[in-house]
């Protein structure tokens, strides 16, 4: 192979492969995606209830 040919072969995947990384950001999130938000949400909100029954067990020792 030339020279020639092969700086348009490295162009031609260097453009594939910027090509697939924008086909790979999609505004949608897919049925994964929405399943980990869905976890990290109870994740955090099973922590404030944590956090809050912890609140109200130091206020109970501290006779409030």
């Amino acid at each position: 192979m030339t020279h020639e040919m092969l700086k348009k072969l490295g162009l031609a995947l260097l453009v594939g492969m910027l090509a697939a990384g924008l086909v790979g950001c999609q505004d949608e999130p897919g049925p994964a995606e929405e399943a980990g938000q869905e976890i990290d949400e109870a994740m955090e909100d099973a922590g404030e209830g944590v956090e809050e029954m912890g609140e109200s067990i130091q206020d109970a020792a501290e006779g409030n």
